[in-house]
């Protein structure tokens, strides 16, 4: 699998942040969108920008499927330090060496 640093993604998110649109305390695990929040904003906005909610995209998949994009980072409204915080721990763990240095640098980018 061949997962590459959603350049996009880092960049639609660096965007929300200089427009303040991140949540600092909410928990990750309990504010992820579902399967069905992301079938819903595709249908309403397509794979492209469905996409802008992730640091990371496998270019062995099908650019017209969810299996494209991972490590996400909001829910679509706004992205959650706690979810950069899950991506970066993952892209670690998993040897993704750009995802986890473009998570870090979202993270000195939000408020502490």
């Amino acid at each position: 699998m061949a997962v590459e640093l959603h350049a996009k993604g880092a960049e639609f998110a660096r965007g929300l942040i200089q427009q303040a649109r991140f949540d600092l305390v909410g928990d990750w695990a309990s504010n992820q969108p579902t399967p069905q929040d992301g079938d819903a904003y595709i249908a309403e906005h397509g794979f492209e920008k469905y996409g802008n909610w992730f640091l990371g995209v496998n270019m062995d998949a099908d650019p017209n499927t969810k299996e494209r994009y991972e490590f996400p980072i909001g829910n679509f409204k706004e992205i959650f330090r706690s979810g950069v915080i899950a991506a970066e721990q993952r892209a670690g763990q998993y040897g993704h060496e750009k995802i986890k240095k473009a998570a870090h640098e979202l993270l000195e980018m939000m408020p502490k």
